[in-house]
């Protein structure tokens, strides 16, 4: 059986044709894994998790998720099902009047029942230190608790891939070992882009780095 999740293969991209963010890059998460993602900002780690999900298109080469290939945005609509991607600012994840409203959408949009939503939305806030901000307007909070509940969005799909962007940014001590333990806590396969070495020390299975436009393992 192929236990291959996510599959890159020979990926191109450009935001504009004079400046290329991948060229030919390749990459394969496999069940099981927790892969961290490095390199220096601007080479293009956000962008490679944007294709992974059909945010972006690549120029050339061919993107496969969950056993199937994926090009038009029918297919990556059953890719967000079931990978779940927390974006680097959470001011880009986080539209909703409250937190609760922000939590609940997914499991919504999957077709939960509304007692069923409830629960997952508190156990979900609970289980990252944020039980008691259902009510909390979102815009209100600092940083750090849109960052807690932008990953709480994430966390309530219960999707089969996490696809992170920075998920300790913005967080203080505490709050990143909470978030380190429940990370580590979780079955599913990770793509974990972050600067944050002892998450990766924790976490990673398997280390690769952007240079060039290209993935090489570490």
């Amino acid at each position: 059986m192929n236990d291959t999740l996510i599959s890159l293969t020979d990926v191109s991209f450009a935001y504009t044709a004079d400046r290329p963010v991948l060229s030919g890059c390749s990459f394969q998460l496999f069940a099981g894994e927790r892969v961290g993602l490095g390199g220096p900002n601007g080479s293009g780690k956000s962008t490679l998790l944007a294709l992974v999900v059909g945010l972006v298109r690549p120029d050339a080469g061919r993107v496969e998720a969950f056993g199937r290939p994926r090009a038009s945005e029918k297919d990556f609509y059953e890719v967000r099902c079931r990978a779940g991607l927390l974006f680097q600012d959470a001011d880009d994840q986080l539209f909703s009047p409250t937190v609760a409203e922000d939590v609940a959408f997914g499991p919504l949009n999957l077709g939960k029942s509304r007692n069923e939503v409830r629960r997952i939305v508190a156990d979900t806030l609970r289980s990252l230190g944020l039980a008691g901000y259902e009510d909390r307007i979102t815009y209100k909070l600092s940083g750090g608790e849109k960052r807690l509940v932008a990953l709480a969005t994430v966390l309530a799909m219960r999707p089969e891939v996490l696809l992170l962007d920075e998920p300790t940014a913005a967080l203080d001590e505490a709050a990143t070992e909470r978030v380190t333990e429940i990370l580590a806590g979780l079955p599913q396969s990770m793509i974990l882009v972050t600067h944050d070495r002892p998450l990766l020390d924790k976490l990673a299975t398997r280390l690769v780095v952007l240079k060039d436009g290209k993935l090489v393992d570490l």
